[in-house]
């Protein structure tokens, strides 16, 4: 045993021992004088003997199990997260339970004073009238880092939160968040289960909307690690909600990104925000229908306006490594194997779509309710769900002829049975309720978006097409070969 844990322990035995011959000598004392006075003093004593002894038993617990203080979980951070050669190559702190994302820079410690308020407001004050103050969840993810630029681009406020893991390349996170930076947008380095500096942010500018799009992503991940999703997508998501609900200036509306996954084994086609979504085919697609469920329950407690969207596989420029057509892409110009399921479709969404979708969700979201801090709400408030889809399912070896086409390679093609992994053989969005509510259509065919895609893939990778394209350089000037992914229908 340590030798502090033994003087804690000592310390807690002579303490007693005291207590004990205190009370005895005023018992011996008291025997012919004031009874009243005798029981007063011992009670006394007695009591502040506890105390001490309470505080050495805390001691001795602290010190023989600091691990139940605390906990975390982490992942592995890499450009692909299926890639065996990466998984071990560096590791990054995760969304924890706890709060803590383990980094000193998103620590809500390290956002505070009055320099630190002055920029908060400064980013999300709006230069156009009438303009929205938004809060932007997963600002340096794919789809958060896409709003945030039409956001600021059309005069809105704009602050972004992201905690940069390492689910797959951080590095093209940065790229973005620098990005951002040029235009004017900051984006903290913080975690969505920091409560903490949620209620801070939310009380140090009048923010009229959230837009929450951090989230733990991927179908087939969640089956390595599940605690993640948990922590990002169920308990992340009630932080927020509950920074909202309680919101000290007023409370902002909520838009936050579901999943087409939500779906789940649904056999009906195209899907329907009014089709049953309680037979999730994934975890992460359970997370998200989760989700579904506690935004009702906030709406109806405290009074927020809440807006869930279902996205339908989205692609473009500033993509997310792990998925399919960015995956196919790098193996297809590296010469490497890609499989591919048996009969797979996918209603692939252009990126501009989706944001032009996330817009028109936070324009006619309505006001939230509550009142006094979130103890009351005055009214009902909005909640609804949205498909944001394109509408037009493409079997997936089509999606890979585009790029071959693009690219100037063929692929190398393995077909195989899609695995019980979580997966759905098809998706197919119905969006005739974003079409009525906010006029929602989409126009980018497949085409026409996974060329926008292999532009911006080329140039940021430098990849050589015209000279056979058999090297892919990634941002720092390595050469990067990844290992190719089946197709998911994540989105």
């Amino acid at each position: 045993m340590p030798a502090g844990v033994v003087d804690a322990a000592a310390k807690g035995v002579r303490l007693d021992r005291h207590a004990a011959g205190a009370s005895s000598l005023l018992l011996r004392r008291a025997s012919g004088g004031n009874k009243h006075l005798l029981v007063s003093a011992s009670s006394h004593l007695l009591f502040r003997a506890t105390v001490l002894a309470t505080l050495a038993l805390v001691l001795l617990f602290a010190v023989h199990y600091p691990s139940l203080l605390s906990h975390s979980f982490t992942l592995s951070s890499s450009s692909s997260p299926h890639s065996p050669s990466s998984s071990s190559s560096r590791r990054s702190s995760h969304r924890s339970l706890l709060g803590r994302s383990g980094g000193p820079s998103s620590s809500s410690s390290s956002y505070s004073g009055a320099a630190w308020e002055r920029e908060i407001r400064r980013s999300v004050t709006p230069r156009r009238a009438d303009g929205l103050s938004v809060l932007v969840t997963g600002a340096a993810g794919f789809v958060g880092f896409h709003c945030s630029l039409a956001l600021h681009g059309r005069g809105d406020g704009v602050l972004g939160l992201d905690n940069f893991n390492g689910y797959y390349d951080p590095t093209l996170k940065r790229a973005r968040q620098r990005l951002l930076a040029s235009r004017g947008v900051s984006v903290l380095d913080a975690d969505i289960n920091d409560g903490a500096l949620l209620h801070r942010l939310l009380s140090a500018a009048p923010f009229t909307h959230v837009l929450h799009l951090a989230a733990q992503a991927g179908v087939r991940h969640a089956m390595r690690d599940p605690q993640a999703y948990v922590s990002s997508n169920v308990a992340g998501l009630v932080s927020v909600l509950e920074a909202a609900a309680h919101a000290g200036q007023q409370q902002p509306a909520v838009v936050w990104a579901s999943s087409s996954s939500v779906y789940g084994l649904n056999t009906e086609s195209p899907f329907s925000e009014d089709h049953r979504t309680d037979r999730p085919a994934s975890l992460y697609a359970a997370t998200k229908k989760a989700g579904e469920a506690i935004a009702h329950a906030y709406n109806h407690i405290y009074g927020l306006s809440i807006t869930g969207l279902r996205f339908f596989t989205v692609y473009g420029p500033w993509g997310r490594p792990d998925m399919a057509y960015f995956s196919f892409a790098r193996s297809i110009v590296a010469g490497e194997p890609i499989t591919l399921f048996r009969d797979a479709r996918r209603d692939f969404t252009y990126i501009d779509d989706v944001v032009r979708g996330c817009l028109g969700a936070l324009d006619t979201a309505g006001k939230s309710t509550g009142v006094s801090g979130g103890r009351k709400k005055s009214g009902p408030a909005p909640l609804r769900v949205y498909n944001l889809g394109n509408t037009s399912p493409v079997p997936v070896t089509r999606m890979v002829a585009v790029l071959e086409k693009l690219l100037g390679k063929k692929a190398n093609k393995r077909v195989v049975t899609m695995p019980t992994n979580g997966d759905v053989p098809f998706t197919h969005a119905n969006v005739t309720h974003a079409a009525r509510d906010f006029g929602y259509r989409p126009t980018t065919s497949l085409e026409e978006g996974l060329r926008h895609f292999v532009d911006w893939f080329v140039q940021y990778y430098k990849v050589d097409i015209k000279g056979g394209g058999n090297n892919v350089l990634a941002a720092g000037g390595k050469t990067g070969k990844r290992k190719s992914m089946a197709m998911s229908a994540a989105s």
